[in-house]
């Protein structure tokens, strides 16, 4: 342990990479995490819809776990989950939510916070209907978060469930849809070198986004 603990110590590296600058973001965060979303996209980034959700209880515990980003637009970050999980759960009782996405073949970093709203239950059927039919069983089949005897009671209820939709439609489940995080604060962080990143950020004030930088 104390040897693995001397390696990780020891582990850094540069970051090189390109100014970020308060001229040279848009006025929109939004639009920039766009124009982002498309660079990462054209480099050997996996995952890069992959992000940290962090939620807390009113206690203040607070938790994160990897969830997909399925869409975004001027209102905010949408992604799909069961609605009795723990996550939705503590969104329930503490609308207030964070993102994280981390795209280190870029050197960059988003951080986004807001209050968390459902999608309506168009919305949400509408992109069940567009996940592959193994997602859909799968969706029925797990009762998210919840303690289970074993892996067997999953499969077990995917196979009944199979048999029961058959080739049939499957429907979206009463327990499943998606969340909207609006956000009021986002940062862009650009790793730079000698651990001096650039950090911008965008604060949202009374429906205007005010640019500022923080030290890194």
């Amino acid at each position: 342990m104390q040897n693995i603990s001397q390696i990780i110590s020891q582990l850094r590296r540069e970051y090189l990479s390109h100014p970020l600058t308060e001229q040279s973001v848009s006025s929109n965060p939004i639009d920039q995490f766009h124009g982002w979303f498309q660079e990462v996209m054209q480099v050997d980034q996996p995952d890069p819809e992959a992000m940290t959700l962090s939620t807390a209880m009113l206690d203040g515990r607070v938790s994160g776990r990897i969830v997909l980003l399925k869409g975004f637009d001027r209102k905010g970050f949408v992604f799909y989950t069961n609605y009795g999980s723990r996550k939705s759960v503590e969104m329930s009782v503490n609308p207030h939510a964070a993102l994280t996405f981390y795209w280190p073949a870029l050197n960059r970093q988003v951080r986004i916070e807001g209050r968390i709203e459902k999608v309506s239950t168009e919305e949400s059927c509408e992109y069940f209907r567009t996940r592959p039919r193994g997602s859909q069983v799968g969706a029925w089949a797990s009762p998210q978060s919840s303690e289970i005897d074993g892996r067997e009671v999953i499969e077990n209820r995917l196979a009944e469930l199979e048999r029961q939709f058959g080739e049939g439609e499957i429907p979206c489940p009463p327990f499943w849809g998606g969340f909207l995080l609006m956000p009021d604060w986002i940062e862009f962080w650009q790793g730079r070198e000698s651990r001096l990143h650039d950090r911008i950020l965008y604060t949202l004030i009374e429906g205007e986004w005010k640019i500022t930088r923080l030290a890194p």
